[in-house]
C-alpha cells in the first residue's frame, strides 16, 4: 500500500465512524500516531489560536478532510486546502470549502503570493524532508506572508527520512515523514532563510509562526 492509499484509507475509515488510527515508526526509535477521527471533526482545541492568525488569503497545506479550510471559509477568509489523498480533498468539498487534490512540491495556485499558510496536524512532516519543505512554503508565501506551524514538543527527539506504517489490517507501508520540535525549529528556518516571529501553546499542542527572512 503506497503512502497515499494509507492516508486515502484511513480517512475513508474515520469519515464513517470506523476506527483509524495509526502509528508511524522510524528506525531511530522515533514515533507518531495519526488519528483520521480528530481531523474529522468541526474543531480540535487549540484550533482557535491557528485560525486567529489567518487574517487573509490562506493556503492549507495537507488540508485532510478540511476542518480548517472549512472554518476559515465559514469565517469569510479566501482559502484553499491541498491535499494527496482523494478521499480528503472531497470531504473538504463536501463542508463547502475549496480544495485541490494537489502535491505540495508540485505547482500550487497564488505560488508567491499567499498570506498565510498552514501546516497543522503535523505536516511539518509531509516528504520527510522539513528543510525542503520550509524552503518550498518560502516559495509559495507573499514577502510579508506568514507560515503557522504546528511541532511536537520541544525535548522530543527530531526525526526525518522514511518511518513505517502499519495498517489496521497489519499490512506495512513505507511512509516520507518527518518529527520536529519546537526547540529545532530556529535552526532549520536559519537555513531555509526563514525565522521565527512567533510561538505559543493551545491545549497541550505547540505552535511557531515564521516568516521570510
Amino acid at each position: 500500500m503506497t503512502a497515499v492509499a494509507v492516508f486515502d484509507t484511513a480517512i475513508s475509515r474515520a469519515a464513517a465512524g470506523v476506527p483509524a488510527a495509526f502509528v508511524a515508526r522510524h528506525p531511530s526509535g522515533g514515533m507518531l500516531r495519526f488519528d483520521p477521527a480528530s481531523w474529522c471533526r468541526d474543531t480540535i482545541a487549540g484550533d482557535e489560536g491557528l485560525l486567529a492568525r489567518c487574517d487573509g488569503p490562506t493556503l492549507d497545506i495537507g488540508c485532510g478532510p478540511g476542518r480548517l479550510t472549512a472554518a476559515l471559509t465559514g469565517s469569510g477568509h479566501p482559502a484553499l486546502g491541498i491535499d494527496v489523498s482523494a478521499e480528503a480533498v472531497r470531504l473538504t468539498r463536501e463542508r463547502g470549502a475549496v480544495a485541490l487534490r494537489r502535491d505540495v512540491f508540485e505547482p500550487v495556485p497564488g505560488t508567491g503570493r499567499w498570506r498565510h499558510l498552514l501546516l497543522a496536524d503535523g505536516n511539518i512532516g509531509i516528504g520527510g524532508d522539513p528543510h525542503r519543505l520550509l524552503a518550498r512554503c518560502r516559495e509559495l508565501l507573499a514577502p510579508a506572508g506568514r507560515l503557522h506551524v504546528e511541532l511536537a514538543p520541544p525535548g522530543v527527539p527530531a526525526w526525518s527520512g522514511i518511518a513505517t506504517v502499519r495498517t489496521p489490517a497489519g499490512s506495512a507501508s513505507a511512509l516520507p515523514w518527518a518529527c520536529v520540535p519546537l526547540d529545532v525549529l530556529p535552526v532549520l528556518a536559519e537555513t531555509t532563510a526563514m525565522r521565527v516571529i512567533d510561538t505559543w501553546t493551545g491545549a497541550g499542542r505547540w505552535f511557531a509562526t515564521l516568516t521570510r527572512r
